[in-house]
């Protein structure tokens, strides 16, 4: 169980009158949330959702279910939440009778745990029911709505941190009063946070029995991943930004498994391409691999998911929603500025940046994959099909790109289930236990083997550096189970081409891979936290990809973590 959360600040917004003394009522003791829509107007919602352009943010998400109340004064409040199912994302929308209605984007800090909902009456409020303990709510009231919504913070609290205002932002921002700060510099949260996180996403995804807990904690990471299929394994130096255990002063094993430092759960790995066994490249699926692949480094780094829980976020500009400038002809159609029949998330905020929920749990994150103007098909057949196969994405319950067939996809479910695999239409059928998503392309291992269009450059969509060059730096990620165990990789190839990593990928006996983004150090960012004495410390696994940290004078603030950015990213936290 993840341990309930301290959050540091520095903005003074978050300690005037309005947010230190939220507007907070005892309510009655019954209380919940809200459920899922009727049966008839879930249906009308996936008809719309089934279209072939379904048009608008609203109809992409069928199982979205709203409340709706007005009080004596003609102001009437509707609170939809976008997914009952998942318990994260709510729209709250403000229409007084006389005057303009204005949206907020809300995120529930504790999805797991605390219920929302809009009680009427005479004075609507907002009903939060945190396990039993319900309270009242109107932040509407004494200006703390407003001047959440105004303020710098991506984040900003409301209802006694029951609920965040999700505030636009822009990506890679360096404003340390208005972000890092926030994190930082300010009083931890008070007793009515107490119990605030069970869990992080899941009903019961820390649900272990004391003899598997026990027999897990018996078998070491290292020996489990074992050694990749490797021909020869030389000792190496490679120029990681984090420090090992077990490692001969920093001499690695190509091939081996070794601890990080301080980071429990967490494994590196370093070889050639030219290492892999015979025994790998007589599996049929590859190109050949030239001399300068052969002996590019590659740096893997291993989660044991036992440990930890997956999330992604978008970033504040990419992946889009708008159209890819690739497909042509048959891969378009002329109902919208984007695929799915619109190109902007509103009233809904990408705001690119982890939630101040899992600052003190975050392990590691990375970026999630390409942006949209090269997220879909130039050439071959899927150029003209599908509306060109736009890489779908699904972030808290919330559709915001369809995910289509034919695509390598990572995704988790309600019940914390991490998959990556090559999405179906039959898949649609887990849509209402989604929680997060992601695709990109097409796969590079499928069944321990390398994927069908490995070798197809038009055909899989690989695209090359600036120059064309088809052999260029490259990240990518893969699943593998050993014994039960859940091995999530993470792999950052220094020139590399869909075939060496598709060899480098099955030398180390994954299950399944895919492409994350390529060409430079910040598109194939990684970094893993630990703490020194409470304070954040990053580590890179290039350290080159510190560049990609915006600073503030002389100081780098971690993206993703303390500064919102405008590129999206996959995060791992601990379970406790």
């Amino acid at each position: 169980m993840l341990r309930p959360l301290r959050f540091f600040s520095a903005c003074p917004l978050i300690l005037a009158a309005p947010f230190a003394a939220s507007l907070l009522l005892p309510a009655p003791a019954f209380a919940q949330g809200i459920g899922l829509p009727e049966p008839t107007v879930l249906e009308m919602q996936m008809e719309q959702f089934a279209a072939s352009v379904p048009g608008s943010i609203w109809a992409l998400n069928p199982y979205r279910n709203a409340v709706e109340q007005t009080g004596t004064d003609g102001t009437t409040y509707t609170l939809t939440s976008l997914n009952p199912n998942v318990n994260s994302w709510f729209v709250l929308q403000v229409a007084p009778q006389s005057g303009r209605a204005r949206s907020y984007h809300l995120e529930n800090a504790d999805p797991d745990g605390t219920e929302i909902s809009l009680r009427g009456g005479d004075a609507p409020s907002l009903t939060i029911d945190r396990e039993g303990d319900v309270m009242d709510c109107a932040p509407w009231q004494a200006d703390e709505l407003e001047e959440a919504a105004a303020s710098d913070l991506p984040f900003a609290p409301v209802c006694d941190w029951a609920l965040f205002v999700r505030n636009p932002v822009r990506g890679n921002r360096t404003s340390r009063e208005a972000v890092s700060q926030f994190l930082r510099d300010n009083v931890i949260f008070g007793d009515s946070i107490v119990n605030l996180i069970k869990g992080a996403f899941y009903e019961d995804a820390f649900m272990v029995s004391s003899e598997g807990f026990e027999t897990e904690e018996e078998i070491d990471g290292v020996a489990l991943l074992g050694s990749a299929l490797l021909s020869n394994a030389p000792a190496m130096r490679p120029s990681m930004g984090f420090e090992l255990d077990g490692t001969d002063g920093g001499s690695m094993t190509a091939g081996s498994w070794y601890e990080v430092a301080e980071a429990p759960g967490i494994y590196a790995s370093v070889m050639q391409p030219s290492m892999i066994a015979r025994s790998v490249f007589d599996v049929p699926g590859a190109n050949g691999l030239d001399g300068v692949e052969n002996r590019a480094d590659v740096y893997l780094v291993a989660f044991d998911m036992s440990r930890f829980e997956i999330g992604y976020e978008v970033g504040t500009d990419h992946p889009a929603l708008g159209w890819s400038p690739r497909p042509s002809g048959q891969g378009r159609h002329y109902q919208g500025p984007g695929p799915d029949g619109f190109d902007r998330p509103d009233p809904l905020v990408f705001n690119g940046m982890l939630s101040p929920n899992f600052y003190e749990t975050v392990a590691a994150t990375f970026t999630g994959g390409f942006k949209r103007e090269h997220g879909a098909w130039r050439f071959g057949d899927y150029a003209t099909f599908n509306w060109g196969h736009h890489y779908g994405f699904y972030t808290h319950g919330v559709m915001f790109s369809r995910l289509w067939p034919n695509l390598a996809t990572l995704y988790v479910l309600d019940d914390g289930t991490l998959e990556m695999r090559t999405w179906t239409e039959e898949d649609a059928g887990l849509m209402d236990r989604l929680v997060t998503a992601r695709q990109n392309g097409v796969a590079l291992i499928e069944n321990g083997v390398p994927g069908p269009r490995v070798t197809s450059w038009g055909g899989g969509n690989w695209s090359g550096s600036a120059e064309a060059n088809l052999r260029t730096l490259r990240a990518g990620t893969c699943l593998r189970t050993v014994e039960g165990r859940q091995f999530l990789i993470y792999a950052y190839f220094s020139s590399a081409t869909p075939s060496g990593m598709a060899r480098t990928f099955q030398a180390y006996q994954c299950d399944y891979a895919m492409l994350l983004d390529m060409n430079s150090q910040e598109l194939t960012y990684m970094a893993l936290y630990t703490r020194e004495d409470g304070d954040l410390e990053t580590h890179h696994l290039v350290r080159g990809m510190a560049e990609a940290d915006p600073r503030d004078g002389n100081t780098r603030i971690p993206r993703f973590v303390e500064a919102p950015d405008n590129r999206d990213f996959f995060y791992l936290v601990r379970r406790d």
